[in-house]
């Protein structure tokens, strides 16, 4: 008696775990959080977790849990490819996860895009701006197509893309009285990128372009070519680039030499740790900062509700990023209680189709790339050793 009842206890036990597996639903994140961009991703990834408690940690009664995996490594310093890759097999293998927050850089999209688009995860990145990832025609001639390989969209942006902000960055210089620039990017897909197009609506519009060149980013200076430079006299520097990538070491070599030009730098370097790494006198009164939306102290709505949150529960301004952090994971959270069902397939379905959403971000929705409708851009500049709002841009 007692033998044929143990196998019934142990089925019973078996349906208990996995009635219990299937309560869980997992949210993952991969951002760089070794190295310098380690403060901007810390309140990226705050703002997740406040996502995440604003709903209980529970959405239709499925609890969520949240993994914060790191894409960087200490060799780098910066967002690795091998690491990326496993975080994305890591989580495709994982049945509980059904959404990836991610990536922060660009370039690292590239890596893991492809290989949740097979496992149809959905992926929403909070950072990425390359228009490639999306848009077809502004790229590479494969792309974004070579990221999709089951033919599906599962890749969605919460922050507008470089073919806006690189256009309105030189539009920006332009109507700062800028007659010639010099290009600088750091050879990378999202520093490169911006930098071509910026270059070319510098054309258009009227702007001399005096030279470009890609850097090392891994150099101790570039004083040479700083030298360069000066002997060039732009109106304007721009760098397609990040902090990671040095913007804050050419700003140093620039003002070493005696350059006096206007710096620019896209929203890789809207962080803190930028002005640290360049030393603030040397960016003070000429260095100016586009940005794919609006800095925390000028959000209204949802936006300044956001701020005022993370303010009374972490006692601190939230980093440029934080926000979208956040909007990532509303949107994703969203998305589950509207699935018809709570699985991969589900929760990709209902989030391609969000439309009107009322986010921390204003009214928005995902177009058919799975791109944000938002086109919110803005001018900062850097003033008594931080960052000053200037003005809306590309309006």
């Amino acid at each position: 008696m007692k033998n044929r009842m143990l196998p019934s206890l142990a089925s019973l036990a078996l349906a208990s775990m996995a009635l219990a597996q299937a309560g869980t639903l997992k949210i993952v994140s991969s951002l760089p959080r070794t190295g310098s961009a380690n403060a901007q991703t810390t309140t990226m990834v705050n703002g997740i977790k406040m996502a995440i408690d604003e709903v209980g940690g529970k959405v239709d009664g499925w609890s969520i849990e949240y993994e914060d995996m790191d894409d960087a490594s200490p060799q780098r310093g910066n967002w690795d490819a091998s690491i990326e890759a496993q975080n994305a097999n890591k989580s495709v293998r994982d049945p509980k996860v059904i959404g990836y927050i991610g990536t922060y850089n660009s370039g690292a999209a590239k890596i893991s895009m492809p290989i949740l688009n097979k496992a149809g995860l959905v992926m929403i990145s909070p950072g990425n701006t390359y228009p490639g990832l999306t848009k077809p025609g502004t790229g590479e001639a494969n792309e974004p197509r070579v990221y999709r390989p089951s033919g599906k969209i599962n890749y969605f942006r919460v922050v507008p893309a470089d073919d806006l902000q690189g256009r309105v960055a030189a539009d920006w210089c332009k109507e700062m009285g800028c007659q010639t620039v010099y290009l600088l990017d750091d050879r990378e897909l999202y520093g490169k990128g911006i930098a071509d197009v910026f270059e070319k609506r510098a054309k258009e519009i009227g702007l001399k372009v005096l030279g470009r060149e890609g850097i090392d980013s891994k150099a101790s200076n570039y004083k040479a070519l700083a030298n360069k430079i000066k002997a060039a006299n732009p109106d304007l520097v721009y760098f397609g680039g990040t902090t990671q990538t040095n913007a804050g070491q050419i700003a140093k070599d620039l003002r070493s030499v005696g350059v006096q030009s206007r710096y620019m730098v896209p929203d890789g370097c809207f962080e803190k740790a930028f002005i640290e790494a360049a030393g603030a006198a040397n960016l003070e009164g000429k260095t100016y900062i586009t940005f794919g939306g609006l800095p925390a102290d000028k959000l209204t709505g949802r936006g300044a509700d956001f701020r005022k949150a993370y303010l009374d529960r972490y006692g601190t301004e939230p980093e440029a990023y934080a926000l979208y952090g956040y909007e990532a994971a509303r949107v994703l959270l969203d998305a589950v209680r509207r699935a018809k069902t709570k699985d991969r397939a589900g929760i990709l379905e209902a989030v391609a189709a969000t439309k009107d959403f009322q986010g921390a971000l204003g009214t928005w929705s995902f177009d058919e790339n799975g791109d944000t409708t938002s086109r919110i851009l803005s001018g900062q500049a850097v003033e008594n050793g931080d960052f000053k709002f200037v003005k809306v841009l590309g309006q």
